[in-house]
């Protein structure tokens, strides 16, 4: 399976910008409702004084047609009168603001009528704003301090509500991450609710079932497949010993038992995939088993021993550690790293045994890049230039060496050549 590349945390940036979005949205919010409080109550406030001011002139006029006398503050052809009012172009009545501020008076509606004919006086009067404005100046202050109240309250809520997605978001992050490392068993099974982070759990989870059923299918049938052919081809390798020696009967054996081999391997691989194989742990010397595993793949490589911490003088031999694992396994994936480099690589093939580290090294063209970057892929060599073969031996490696609990890394050289390190976990305390 080629792994998806692993997608980033959810990380604590995500709160910060909700609470400032928040933050933003609140003091937009607080803006708005305060302007529009202002604006709607200013209007009131001027409305209320112009309705005083033409009432009061209504009054004042009747009182100085009856008795000839100024009432309620009313006056003849007062100086403040704004230009507007001053020659009126009819007996009607009618107001102006007047916004000009000085020590005595502040911002001042007036109401104005002609007392008879056109050259007649106007009888004026004045209502005084600065108390209503004055109670606007306190309805600002004191939607201010609400907003800020409002604010306060509203980040702290901002950020917990940010903090409750970033964890769910987070969860379905980690659930991803564990599914592109293989673990097909990873389910977002708390990610509860009806909004979108709930239909992206859902998602993925029906993504990871969707996969694990295909994988599962296919290793079925890869299984099914080799287990059938099993036995055809040990037919057909016991009827070649029966064929006269010669050319073609050595030719039509050695073919046999590669699809032999091949069959088996696919075999091997279906029970890892499976996760059916256990190890059977044993203390052995590390050293010993390399070499005996170099041995048996009839390939040419020289085996170099160094020397562990604590061991005095120089040796190539004997002088690796001793580990507890599986020395089937690990001579398994040690043959098949040799094959590989032979195979795959070019001479000399070098092994070196150091502490618990095993490194595999050729000289040839190194591993591909599509290799190093996705992991061995079964039936796939890499590159045209690596040769031929049915591309199972690095898959079967790595899976020995996660059932030992081991790390198997591949890389190339600097100066060339393809590099396998297999790292045995240390001894249980």
């Amino acid at each position: 399976m080629r792994p998806f590349p692993r997608p980033r945390p959810v990380r604590a940036s995500l709160r910060r910008k909700i609470a400032a979005l928040a933050a933003a949205t609140a003091c937009l919010v607080a803006a708005a409702v305060g302007g529009l409080v202002h604006l709607w109550t200013a209007q009131d406030i001027r409305g209320r004084a112009e309705a005083r001011a033409f009432n009061g002139v209504y009054s004042a006029m009747d009182v100085y047609q009856r008795t000839g006398t100024l009432a309620d503050g009313a006056e003849l052809d007062p100086a403040e009168l704004p230009a507007a009012l001053r020659h009126p172009a009819d007996g009607a009545r009618h107001t102006a603001y007047d916004g000009r501020v000085d020590a005595n008076l502040g911002p001042t509606v007036w109401a104005a009528q002609r007392v008879g004919g056109p050259d007649s006086p106007v009888l004026a009067m004045r209502v005084n704003m600065s108390g209503e404005l004055h109670g606007l100046r306190r309805l600002d202050v004191s939607m201010a301090v609400a907003s800020l109240v409002a604010l306060a309250a509203a980040v702290p809520l901002a950020v917990y509500g940010a903090g409750l997605l970033g964890r769910r978001l987070r969860r379905v992050s980690e659930t991803a991450g564990r599914i592109s490392a293989g673990d097909l068993d990873a389910r977002t099974g708390s990610v509860k609710g009806g909004d979108e982070v709930a239909d992206i759990a859902a998602t993925v989870d029906l993504m990871a079932d969707s996969l694990s059923r295909r994988l599962r299918n296919e290793r079925q049938f890869t299984a099914d497949v080799a287990h059938e052919l099993r036995t055809p081809v040990g037919g057909l390798l016991a009827a070649a010993d029966l064929l006269p020696a010669g050319g073609t009967e050595d030719l039509l054996r050695a073919r046999v038992r590669d699809l032999r081999g091949l069959i088996e391997d696919l075999l091997e691989i279906s029970r890892l995939d499976a996760g059916a194989e256990q190890p059977v742990r044993a203390h052995v010397p590390l050293g010993a088993v390399v070499r005996d595993a170099v041995a048996r793949t009839g390939c040419v490589a020289t085996v170099t021993v160094e020397d562990t911490p604590g061991t005095e003088g120089t040796s190539t031999t004997e002088a690796a550690a001793t580990v507890e694992t599986d020395p089937r396994r690990l001579e398994r994936i040690v043959g098949n790293l040799v094959v590989n480099a032979h195979r795959h690589g070019g001479t000399p093939v070098e092994v070196t045994v150091e502490g618990r580290t095993v490194v595999v090294r050729d000289r040839g063209p190194g591993f591909p890049a599509e290799l190093l970057r996705d992991g061995p892929r079964r039936f796939h060599t890499g590159a045209a230039e690596r040769g031929s073969g049915h591309g199972l031996g690095l898959t079967i490696a790595r899976g020995q060496a996660r059932v030992l609990g081991a790390e198997l890394h591949l890389g190339n050289a600097p100066e060339g050549g393809a590099v396998a390190t297999l790292r045995l976990p240390a001894l249980p305390a």
